[in-house]
């Protein structure tokens, strides 16, 4: 008959898989006004601060951490509010680490009077926390450029649309009769009839010699009922894409 392991000695060996992986971690609770920032009690009297997102405070932040000897902090990754204080304590040699919210969440253990910073600093000490990816800065940087660009194509495309809808509003069917309005065609017309001029015939010409419909059939789309307000829109609409062009 087998017998219950001493309770001590079950103890012991549980305790002894809590290794310290990393002893001087800092963990920050990040917020959309204040960060909330814990560190070892061996290294500071008062080892839970906030401080505001300003960017003096951050600044402040990042030399007490440095200060007191901090080599290595985590944070949750909520919205962009990270990525002012990681990028600057990443650029005064910390080795920052960015752990999704969930992961946090899920480790078993937290006590109820445990704030966020405190969680993460003690999960982060004892290595429990895995980084995100985050690839070296001119990668980032260009991601930067990139996403940028995606978005002011969406844009673009959304005040294509705008255009398009301003000039059905007038039952001008352009689109009817070319197969982009942004194109060579669709744009000699468009910025003829913002220019004043309100003549099919004189407006199909426009129509450039690849355009597959004839100038009869893009005069016969033009035939509109204008009105100040869906112009202004379409003004509005046609300056906007070239400006994110």
């Amino acid at each position: 008959m087998k017998h219950n392991p001493n309770p001590a000695k079950v103890q012991k060996r549980i305790s002894g898989h809590l290794k310290t992986v990393n002893l001087y971690a800092a963990g920050i609770d990040i917020g959309s006004e204040f960060h909330f920032v814990a560190v070892p009690k061996e290294l500071d009297e008062q080892s839970v601060r906030s401080f505001a997102c300003f960017t003096s405070d951050l600044e402040m932040m990042t030399q007490w951490l440095v200060k007191i000897g901090i080599t290595t902090v985590v944070m949750e990754s909520t919205g962009i509010y990270w990525i002012p204080a990681f990028e600057m304590l990443e650029e005064h040699g910390l080795d920052v680490k960015l752990v999704n919210a969930r992961h946090v969440k899920n480790v078993p253990g937290r006590k109820s009077d445990v704030q966020d910073c405190q969680w993460l600093q003690q999960l982060h000490t004892h290595g429990l926390l895995e980084g995100a990816f985050r690839p070296e800065d001119q990668v980032c940087a260009l991601r930067a450029y990139m996403r940028q660009r995606e978005t002011l194509i969406r844009y673009r495309a959304s005040h294509i649309q705008h255009m398009q809808k301003a000039l059905r509003q007038m039952n001008l069917l352009l689109d009817n009769v070319v197969a982009d309005i942004t194109g060579k065609t669709g744009m000699g017309i468009i910025l003829s009839i913002l220019a004043g001029e309100r003549d099919p015939e004189v407006l199909a010409k426009h129509r450039d010699s690849h355009c597959k419909k004839s100038e009869k059939v893009i005069a016969k789309s033009l035939h509109g009922h204008y009105r100040v307000e869906h112009l202004f829109a379409l003004k509005q609409s046609v300056e906007l894409p070239e400006f994110v062009s």
